[in-house]
């Protein structure tokens, strides 16, 4: 099984799952959102937004691919590109931190560890950026109601999951923060091996320094 991240871009746009690439629930305000679904166009104004922020601010999204198949995504961006992060008992997101939009990833490809790849995914990309923390609006009752709009708001056990600390108590949609020196720190050598083999890293995140065994005092002298 091969496991791949790439980066969303107006291309890969069309491999999000459907109700998803219809979806603008973070890239509008609530009442730009609800009249862009009214007048049947919310997939448009979905790729104008993607467009924009590649152009203005670069990569927002990763995408996981397993065999080939499109198997999960995350979205991300600073909060002045998501009018929706002002809409929560929670706001704002902090200024040294980029916010954690959405996290999806196929059910059939769950309980793989697809979202911590895509989390780690993207704290490799910020990273490089400069940017010091992810944030992210959980939904702590995530599933109690099956046909709520809100499920665009990630289960708080996910980020909890993957590495995320609560900043700010909700009982609903707390904020969570994750660290990205803590990210980066994760896997084990173990994990790094079984990446490694996968394909699914960067060649320079392979490259770690190697210690030199200590060396052993003789009992003679």
């Amino acid at each position: 099984m091969s496991r791949r991240l790439v980066s969303l871009t107006l291309d890969t746009l069309e491999d999000l799952p459907r109700p998803c690439r219809q979806c603008v629930y973070w890239e509008l305000d609530p009442v730009s959102a609800e009249r862009a679904c009214a007048n049947g166009d919310p997939g448009l104004e979905k790729e104008a937004w993607v467009s924009q922020t590649l152009l203005e601010w670069g990569s927002c999204g990763k995408l996981a691919y397993v065999d080939g198949m499109p198997a999960g995504f995350v979205m991300y961006a600073p909060p002045a590109y998501v009018p929706r992060s002002m809409a929560f008992p929670t706001s704002p997101v902090s200024a040294d931190a980029a916010l954690l939009m959405t996290a999806n990833v196929v059910p059939a490809f769950a309980g793989g560890g697809l979202g911590r790849m895509l989390v780690q995914g993207v704290a490799r990309d910020l990273t490089k950026r400069g940017i010091k923390a992810i944030e992210a609006f959980g939904d702590a009752k995530f599933g109690d109601e099956p046909d709520d709009t809100r499920a665009c708001v990630a289960p708080t056990d996910f980020f909890l999951s993957v590495g995320f600390k609560t900043v700010r108590p909700h009982p609903r949609y707390p904020r969570l923060r994750l660290e990205l020196r803590t990210a980066l720190s994760w896997k084990s050598d173990v994990e790094y091996a079984l990446e490694k083999l996968l394909g699914s890293m960067s060649p320079e995140s392979l490259l770690r320094p190697v210690r030199p065994a200590p060396a052993t005092r003789s009992s003679a002298g």
